[in-house]
């Protein structure tokens, strides 16, 4: 699954680059395994926009997705690959032996008819989920749990993994793709494989209605505003701000730590890089 361009018949498809789907399951999803979801538009329960540029977009149904892999030693097939309206990866709709069906986060390189399966000292394939303990380092893993039972939480975004480093006493150090090296119990569990869909980073939407579909509105740049709507408008002409870049409200825009203390930053051995450091 490729990258597809298109043929200059408009502006827009001039520039479109997609990802390619004629191998995805064309049909609806499995019934039983969605639910209703409603759009705030960015609202809260008074009714006042508190997240900017939402609102509208196409009309979707949540994939209940299985991040727990929870039945063990039983085996399952992978019935068909679906589009996910709700995430950035493929998910990939599984068989167990006794007619149970649920979705999983589909990893690369899976196909239709392959079995996976969960549990303790299970071989090391594609899409097989097991505790971080039975996978030799270097392996690269997604869905990894940072709690015990709590469901998987790492690398579960289009082409993500996480690479096993090695194990310290009871916990297994892990590297994610952000640079950020920490540790997480060893008995945590992992599925075998990145994620699926990593040209998912190389596409270009074309046109501005492609962004109205997915319940994104355009952004108004405070400089073009005036003095009472945010704190970059008004002046004569042209200006720049008169001032570092903030928030409507007055917060720093550029460099102002937000990020409360957690309990979990003990197991933090190295946070990421940022943009500016090699």
């Amino acid at each position: 699954m490729g990258l597809k361009s298109y043929k200059p018949y408009t502006k827009s498809t001039r520039t479109t680059v997609l990802v390619d789907r004629k191998n995805i399951w064309k049909g609806s999803p499995f019934k039983s395994l969605t639910k209703g979801k409603t759009s705030t538009g960015g609202r809260n329960n008074a009714g006042r926009i508190t997240s900017r540029h939402k609102g509208a977009g196409h009309k979707k149904r949540y994939r209940i997705v299985d991040f727990h892999r929870n039945k063990i030693d039983t085996t399952a097939k992978v019935e068909r690959i679906e589009y996910d309206p709700n995430r950035s990866s493929y998910i990939a709709l599984i068989k167990y032996e006794d007619n149970i069906r649920n979705y999983i986060i589909c990893p690369q390189n899976i196909k239709i008819g392959d079995s996976v399966v969960s549990g303790l000292n299970k071989e090391i394939k594609v899409g097989n989920c097991m505790p971080l303990q039975d996978i030799p380092p270097g392996t690269q893993v997604h869905n990894v749990e940072l709690v015990l039972g709590g469901g998987g939480k790492l690398a579960r975004s289009a082409g993500a993994y996480v690479t096993l480093s090695g194990f310290d006493e009871e916990y297994a150090i892990i590297k994610l793709s952000s640079g950020e090296t920490r540790k997480v119990a060893k008995n945590c569990k992992a599925t075998i494989g990145s994620v699926s869909n990593p040209d998912q980073k190389n596409i270009k939407i074309g046109k501005a209605g492609r962004n109205r579909w997915k319940g994104k509105r355009p952004q108004t740049r405070g400089v073009a505003m005036n003095p009472v709507d945010h704190p970059h408008g008004g002046g004569e002409g042209k200006t720049a701000g008169g001032r570092n870049p903030v928030s409507p409200w007055g917060q720093s825009a550029k460099g102002l730590k937000t990020r409360k203390p957690q309990r979990s930053d003990k197991f933090i051995i190295s946070r990421r890089k940022k943009r500016n450091e090699k």
